[in-house]
């Protein structure tokens, strides 16, 4: 178990994770690298795994059914080609679960993607872009915020620095007019 920042309340205790952040193979991690960089942005603890549907079935159903007695709040869970593991991890926890489809060679992901939208009624998982680390990241800082003024203002400062950025960048376009601005990029 990897948890990354967050508060720990004693010396020798590790932090409570609020989201678990998981994917089906090692592979993936490097989709689920921009969520985790957001949630340490935002000071919320991470438990990064590795849970296969297919290749540790067993594992990933106890993880999933404990998630919520270990005090996890949201799932982020990452998968490509069939990508079972969301589903399935929706279907053993009532916590939110926020599955990203993974770039696939073979079909670039859609296979993916429609594998994680296509949850039978019931089941709900909510779902980002292919390759949509970084917006499963703030979703799942967005959820926690509705039970934290301390995030949300986080999450606030965020958008806030986006616009600061595009509002920053217009400027400089209307500066320099378009052929210059393009010479920079």
């Amino acid at each position: 178990m990897t948890s990354v920042s967050g508060n720990v309340s004693s010396a020798n205790a590790e932090p409570i994770s609020q989201v678990a952040v998981v994917m089906g193979s090692d592979s993936d991690l490097a989709t689920l690298e921009p969520a985790i960089e957001v949630l340490q942005e935002f000071s919320i603890t991470a438990e990064v795994r590795v849970l296969s549907a297919h290749r540790t079935p067993l594992e990933m159903v106890h993880f999933a059914q404990q998630a919520e007695s270990r005090g996890l709040k949201v799932i982020i869970a990452a998968a490509g080609g069939a990508a079972h593991l969301p589903g399935m991890m929706a279907a053993l926890t009532t916590l939110p679960v926020i599955g990203v489809p993974v770039l696939s060679k073979s079909l670039s992901g859609v296979d993916s993607m429609h594998s994680i939208l296509q949850m039978p009624g019931g089941i709900p998982v909510a779902t980002v872009a292919i390759g949509g680390g970084l917006n499963a990241g703030l979703l799942a800082a967005q959820i926690l915020a509705t039970g934290s003024p301390d995030i949300k203002e986080k999450v606030k400062a965020y958008r806030q620095s986006l616009h600061d950025q595009v509002r920053a960048k217009d400027q400089l376009l209307i500066k320099l007019g378009a052929n210059a601005y393009l010479e920079q990029m």
